[in-house]
């Protein structure tokens, strides 16, 4: 069968014939320049930018054809091509390495098979090396890519014969998201290429972004051939932006473009975020508005200082052009340890690749003897198979793919550095390890100079961080980035900065001043050693002092009239009361207990019955008395002292059964009270059963009231000595203290609850022992001429 070539065939720019060809396709040049050679000077160097990579291929072709180790005996050759940086010309060489170049060949199969290389390497961008793969995968032919970074050529649904010894843009994503991140930026803008690599990278950059809480205030595309308008509204934007960090996910040639519109007027400190595709390049670090710039880079390169040349005209004075006549095969040691190499290394592991994959196909070790069998029919489809299984470390470096045709991710961080001189420098300050455990990939080892100069890390935030005790709120119709910090309501917290809530705290804690930490209410409760608890404890101790003296004053005058006049027993029974009322008010100081819940309100209430029994026994006594004056009246036989013991004893009685029962059912407990204050604990009594409180009080206040109508019905009874006035302002002062007390103590707060009690107790009873027994101790003490039976006989 005879085919055709049906167009004349484009030779390549660089070839080597061999046993097995592979192909190359560079950006040589980035535009067309036609030039009509008249003989007479002599022809201007070569000013290709990626000679380099043809170098760097030749090379490693020549190192491999002279090896012993890999291809034993077999000779490989290349077909480098140009491909201008142009996707119509990558589409026109992606067809002429499956073509071939004879005019006419004869074969039984499928014409297009015949002349096609077996592996290409190339192109160095994304958007070319797209449409060549599309093209060279429908013939099985494998592409191994030094510079494309799309992540979208990771998809081998579409790209199933792409590779690349260069990480993803995926990775490349991430890297500068947990740089941004790890510098605590979260305010951002963003510029991208407009091609498959800024719109994929910048994409991937995005979506990371947002997953860890970065905001966008801007997100531009442009290419360098847009019009001018466009790409000075670009820098307007740039200028007039609030975010002090710009990420820059574009190609080296669109930044040039953008950096020299900016360099007209340039804008306020920016801090410059580079992706690979311009953060190495050499002739940007002229523009020194750009000094501080941070991004990620494939390891370093070194062409210009092995050959003691530059490749930016004028970039360096008195250091001539590299001209493209360098030969790197002069180079001993630093071409062979590739380390210092970026994308040169990445060219030359790319030829490797396809080299071992060759191995891998038409070799076979037998004895320790590596055998190639070079007469063999190669197809790429084979090549392409062992592509994906290749795994070797060439000078230190390692060398695989994974399921989608990528390496390992590693970066370099690389940092624009002003030097003494005021040269741009590009210095490696960290890295980038895709491979280590997550939370470790990423390293800094040197310091950063940033924007200016400064050795402070810069600041780029919408808005300042809500420091604890407060929460963040968003503000209308902005990003989550962009919010005022609101203080914590009452009784709630937040212990972190950047707080999206506050929480409360629990029921025994309360915040601080700052509303970031809780901390242990202060426990409330009537101490002994407040000023209040002092004073009532002061009053107390007098008051059972006063009724012990007025009790020792009346048994050393027990024989006179006035202590006689009035039932003595029961004068001295009431004195013995008054002194436990006094006293039982002391139960009512100090921290609560189990025990001392029981003993205040039982103590108190029987002490009192036990009061108010002794005066009610002292009224009818006067009552009486004054029925047996009358003739015929035996009364007194009726209540003698026997009478008046038992009248005590029962009205006690009925109190001692009331608080046994209340003590039984349900007793007063010492409890924390968390709800009269917020941000106090209260620590009180509690009643147990209110029934039992209030039938003990209200038992005291019926025989209070009883023995006031008595204490009025005798109070005008013709005796001197009558107490019955007495006994009737006494109970008047009793019952009013106590008609107080009710409100008083339902209404008052915490320990104030407990002063309102013993109050109420104090009150109470020093106006029985005043109202009773201060009269009669006067006259005793100080009128012993009125104590005597004369003047109790005599008659108004």
């Amino acid at each position: 069968m005879k085919c055709t070539l049906q167009s004349t065939p484009r030779l390549p720019a660089f070839s080597k014939d061999g046993d097995f060809v592979i192909g190359g396709v560079f950006s040589l040049h980035y535009k067309l320049h036609t030039v009509i050679y008249n003989y007479t000077t002599k022809p201007e160097p070569s000013k290709s930018r990626e000679l380099r990579f043809t170098r760097t291929m030749m090379f490693a072709v020549d190192e491999i054809n002279n090896s012993t180790e890999l291809l034993p005996g077999i000779k490989l050759g290349y077909q480098v091509y140009d491909s201008c940086a142009s996707v119509p010309m990558a589409v026109d060489v992606a067809f002429q390495l499956s073509n071939g170049q004879d005019p006419v060949f004869y074969k039984d199969s499928n014409c297009s098979q015949s002349g096609v290389v077996l592996a290409a390497v190339g192109d160095s961008a994304s958007t070319p090396s797209i449409s060549i793969s599309r093209i060279t995968g429908s013939f099985n032919v494998p592409l191994v890519s030094h510079f494309a970074t799309c992540a979208c050529l990771s998809d081998k649904q579409q790209y199933p014969t792409f590779f690349r010894t260069i990480p993803s843009d995926q990775f490349q994503a991430d890297a500068l998201v947990k740089l941004v991140k790890h510098f605590g930026w979260t305010w951002i803008g963003a510029v991208r290429s407009e091609s498959e690599y800024g719109n994929y990278g910048m994409g991937s950059f995005l979506d990371a972004a947002q997953r860890e809480g970065i905001c966008v205030e801007y997100s531009e595309s442009f290419f360098w051939s847009d019009p001018q308008s466009k790409i000075q509204r670009l820098a307007e934007v740039i200028r007039r932006s609030t975010a002090m960090v710009v990420v820059a996910f574009i190609a080296s040639a669109d930044m040039r473009v953008l950096f020299e519109e900016l360099a007209r007027d340039p804008p306020p400190p920016r801090q410059w975020i580079g992706s690979e595709g311009w953060i190495t390049d050499p002739h940007l670090m002229s523009f020194s508005f750009c000094a501080g710039a941070i991004g990620v880079g494939i390891q370093q390169s070194f062409w210009e200082e092995a050959f003691n040349c530059t490749l930016t005209k004028n970039a360096v004075p008195n250091k001539r052009l590299c001209d493209g006549t360098e030969d790197i095969k002069t180079l001993k040691s630093p071409y062979t340890d590739t380390s210092q190499l970026r994308m040169t290394n990445m060219v030359y592991k790319a030829v490797y690749a396809i080299a071992h994959a060759i191995n891998n196909a038409v070799c076979q070790e037998i004895n320790a003897t590596t055998l190639c069998i070079k007469n063999i029919k190669l197809e790429s489809k084979q090549v392409l198979s062992e592509l994906k299984k290749v795994n070797f470390s060439q000078n230190g470096y390692p060398v695989s793919f994974d399921a989608n045709g990528d390496p390992v991710a590693f970066y370099e961080l690389v940092n624009w550095q002003k030097s003494e001189s005021g040269v741009i420098d590009l210095v490696t300050v960290g890295y980038y390890d895709a491979s280590l455990p997550k939370g470790q990939e990423f390293q800094i080892n040197r310091n950063i100079s940033w924007v200016e100069g400064a050795t402070q890390v810069p600041v780029s935030v919408c808005s300042e961080s809500c420091p604890p005790g407060t929460r963040k709120v968003l503000q209308k119709g902005k990003p989550i980035c962009c919010y005022d910090c609101i203080p914590c309501p009452e009784g709630e917290i937040s212990n972190k900065i950047d707080s999206l809530d506050c929480f409360p705290c629990s029921s025994e804690f309360w915040p601080n001043a700052e509303k970031d930490a809780c901390f242990h209410k202060p426990v409330e409760f009537l101490s002994f050693d407040e000023v209040l608890a002092i004073i009532l404890a002061t009053f107390s101790v007098i008051g059972a002092c006063l009724a012990i003296i007025t009790a020792v004053i009346f048994f050393h005058h027990r024989a006179t009239p006035i202590v006689r006049a009035n039932n003595s027993e029961l004068s001295f029974l009431l004195l013995f009361s008054l002194t436990l009322c006094f006293l039982c008010s002391l139960t009512f100081i100090g921290a609560p207990s189990e025990w001392s819940c029981m003993l205040r309100h039982t103590a108190f209430g029987i002490t009192f019955v036990l009061c108010i029994s002794c005066v009610l026994g002292k009224t009818v006594v006067v009552l009486m008395a004054f029925k047996a004056t009358l003739p015929g009246s035996n009364v007194m036989k009726w209540f003698g002292p026997p009478q008046q013991r038992l009248t005590v004893i029962f009205f006690t009685f009925i109190q001692v059964l009331i608080c046994i029962v209340w003590l039984v059912l349900s007793p007063p407990f010492p409890m924390k009270n968390l709800t009269t204050y917020k941000e106090k604990i209260i620590l009180e009594c509690a009643l147990g059963s209110a029934v039992g409180f209030w039938a003990v009080l209200g038992y005291i206040g019926l025989l209070a009231v009883f023995c006031f109508v008595l204490a009025v019905l005798a109070r005008k009874l013709p005796d001197n000595f009558n107490e019955a006035k007495l006994i009737t302002f006494s109970m008047l002062i009793f019952c009013a203290v106590w008609l107080t007390f009710i409100p008083a103590y339902v209404s008052s707060p915490g320990k104030f609850t407990v002063a309102v009690e013993i109050f109420a107790i104090l009150a109470s009873s020093f106006g029985l022992i005043l109202c009773i027994f201060a009269p009669k101790c006067f006259i005793i003490l100080f009128q012993p001429e009125m104590n005597s039976k004369k003047y109790l006989m005599n008659k108004n």
